[in-house]
């Protein structure tokens, strides 16, 4: 089998979280690295919380760099709201086994990617920082780029009323990202909003009889509560996961060729994703754009790589 080579750039998290899990599971996948942002929570947490799921997972093997702390111009933010203090809250994991390496999360961005033979995926669900960084300090990693599978944006909002959380925390990366020419596939708030895990999805998780699989229902149960409690929503819809399921399950997504432009002058509307649904500005596509999800083969993709551990 011909392993897709990725590299994760997250901000664990609980839908982060949940992505490496399933990533580790897959045999489709390769994981490179893993490199860490602020978003969810402040840069030393979601790093601390990526080393503890690969605690979990036995990625130990996998180098974690500690990336950007904030964005590149603006002053940061994070969602305490949604993941808890330590950006993981719900269950309980032990300290991590390792630190975390001495090399800036872009910079192992862009060794990694001039190291692989093959070309590489980037996954990145939380600010798009680290990648920003990473192609304006080597902008020919390009060539070796497959292409970045990304979880932000959407025709809606979920930190503002038309931006979304990722996006608007870093509209300024978010931007260079987009004009990179790079190709690029969208997992925004249209298509997450379809994968809600509810009390029904968290039932089966619990079914399955595995330490795994009882973390994340522990994630679950603390990600739902609070996405009902801060968005009045009937279930936890698991946004950052979609991007692994699509690098491992293609078939399950239906997506758009649009064009995505990030607003970052707008005084009310900074970190907005305009998708360009209906092609009315004429502009050049430069996104696939996540528009329907099969919620069923989703789960189970889900429920059995949660088996296999």
């Amino acid at each position: 089998m011909n392993k897709r080579r990725i590299i994760m750039d997250c901000d664990p998290g609980h839908d982060d979280a949940i992505a490496i899990i399933l990533a580790a599971a897959r045999p489709e996948l390769e994981i490179l690295g893993i490199t860490t942002v602020s978003g969810n929570a402040e840069i030393e947490k979601t790093t601390i919380n990526a080393l503890k799921i690969c605690d979990l997972v036995s990625l130990t093997d996998v180098i974690v760099s500690k990336g950007a702390s904030g964005p590149l111009v603006r002053v940061r933010e994070n969602a305490p709201g949604i993941h808890g203090d330590t950006g993981l809250d719900g269950p309980e994991l032990p300290e991590p086994s390792r630190s975390w390496s001495g090399e800036h999360g872009a910079d192992t961005i862009i060794r990694l990617v001039k190291e692989s033979e093959e070309p590489v995926t980037i996954l990145p669900t939380g600010p798009l920082t680290n990648v920003a960084l990473a192609l304006a300090k080597a902008p020919e990693i390009k060539d070796n780029i497959e292409e970045i599978v990304l979880m932000g944006g959407g025709t809606f909002g979920n930190w503002t009323p038309t931006a979304e959380f990722n996006i608007w925390a870093d509209p300024e990366a978010a931007k260079k990202v987009f004009d990179s020419r790079i190709p690029i596939t969208v997992m925004g708030l249209d298509i997450t909003h379809q994968a809600m895990a509810t009390q029904a999805v968290i039932d089966q998780v619990n079914q399955i009889d595995n330490k795994v699989a009882k973390i994340v229902g522990e994630l679950l149960e603390f990600f739902v509560a609070t996405n009902k409690e801060m968005f009045e929503l009937d279930g936890g819809p698991v946004h950052d996961v979609l991007t692994v399921a699509y690098c491992v399950a293609p078939e399950l997504f239906k997506m758009k060729e649009v064009n995505i432009v990030v607003e970052t002058k707008g005084e009310f509307t900074a970190g907005t994703t305009l998708v360009d649904l209906h092609g009315v500005t004429g502009r050049e596509k430069n996104a696939k754009f996540g528009m329907e999800l099969d919620v069923e083969g989703f789960w189970n993709l889900m429920f059995g790589s949660l088996k296999k551990y």
